[in-house]
């Protein structure tokens, strides 16, 4: 696909997107667009329709608020996004000529809902912003993208905004940093911002949350930005004042993707190649962790033991987690690395296990 960035972010590094959650009021918008002015943001952004989880909630001010951006594009020279779910909304922004749509979590985690949007701006090239599903799943993210594509969309970035869990986490929405790394790694030109706001829920971790982004070189960020943030009609505890983004922003320390010939340059590739030794023993050690997985399965399906053993599993786990903690690993990681190792010995011990009930199944077809 030939990817093209929105506006002229080609070249931009990072690219800032600012505004309110929610338009609220005229006065509220042209207040935070002006106070937004001379920080850098490329984008001015605020929420139009606001789809929330429960009714009774606030949710947007709807298209009366259109013509307050319009004031903001006009009068102050800032291009406007603002959040689409339908196709009556398309229609709306499309009148009222605002620069670019964004499609929210709930939205693109269904793909009949993209489907109305895509074929509601086929012909229309405007710009477009795909946050990634509220479910951690890939495929849902990369079959928007496509289907903006094939209604002929070209200037397509995405939004990194973290997904939902029933876990309790210190984030509201868990980043799961692989997900979006790896939509990078499959499309190099695709911009990819990310929406700390949305991720934190907080406003004390956006800061370390925006500088994490720029470790890893995303191309930009999304923030909410409020003239009074406690008093926000929608997500409050998430916003800041312009001010303080201000500061936020020039504490952000930007990192280069390339060596130019920097002394450490040299250093760094003998460690990358030792890294490279590693993740091979690695790999190695855990295929021979799975030939004992499959020996222990055979000995399982002689005596018609299960394959799960919650004790056994249990003290696995609290094992792994006390030695983890001694060599600095965290709790949520080693959970992590175990879960996976733990599914993939059991699929290798199925196998074993139900190996003559599949080859009788083979037969009978």
């Amino acid at each position: 696909m030939e990817i093209r960035a929105p506006l002229d972010w080609a070249n931009k590094y990072p690219i800032l997107i600012a505004g309110p959650c929610s338009a609220e009021s005229e006065e509220q918008v042209l207040q935070t667009a002006q106070a937004l002015q001379n920080t850098g943001i490329d984008l001015y952004r605020a929420g139009i329709w606001k789809p929330r989880t429960r009714p009774g909630s606030f949710e947007g001010i709807g298209k009366i608020g259109l013509p307050w951006l319009r004031r903001v594009r006009n009068e102050l020279g800032m291009p406007v996004c603002t959040e689409v779910a339908k196709a009556q909304h398309v229609d709306d922004v499309l009148a009222h000529q605002i620069d670019v749509l964004w499609v929210g979590a709930r939205t693109t985690a269904n793909p009949f809902s993209v489907d109305d949007l895509a074929t509601a701006l086929s012909g229309v090239d405007i710009p477009i912003l795909i946050k990634n599903p509220t479910n951690p799943d890939y495929k849902l993210w990369l079959g928007a993208i496509e289907r903006f594509y094939r209604a002929g969309i070209r200037h397509i970035a995405v939004i990194h905004r973290g997904f939902s869990s029933y876990h309790h986490a210190i984030y509201r929405n868990v980043p799961m940093w692989q997900i979006p790394l790896e939509l990078k790694r499959h499309f190099p030109n695709l911009k990819i911002i990310c929406d700390h706001s949305h991720i934190c829920g907080r406003r004390d971790l956006l800061l370390s949350t925006a500088q994490y982004a720029m470790d890893l070189l995303f191309d930009g960020l999304m923030t909410e930005v409020h003239p009074s943030p406690d008093q926000a009609w929608s997500d409050a505890r998430q916003q800041i004042t312009p001010k303080t983004y201000q500061t936020m922003i020039d504490a952000l320390v930007l990192r280069a993707d390339h060596f130019n010939n920097h002394p450490a340059s040299e250093a760094i590739l003998k460690i990358r190649a030792s890294i490279d030794q590693l993740d091979e023993q690695i790999l190695h050690l855990i295929d021979t962790r799975m030939d004992l997985s499959e020996k222990i399965g055979q000995l399982k399906k002689q005596e018609n033991l299960s394959i799960f053993q919650p004790a056994r599993w249990d003290n696995m786990i609290k094992k792994a987690i006390r030695l983890g903690k001694e060599k600095q690993l965290s709790e949520q990681f080693v959970r992590q690395l175990l879960d996976a190792i733990h599914l993939e010995s059991i699929e290798h011990q199925s196998k074993v296990m139900n190996q003559q009930s599949q080859t009788t199944e083979q037969k009978s077809d």
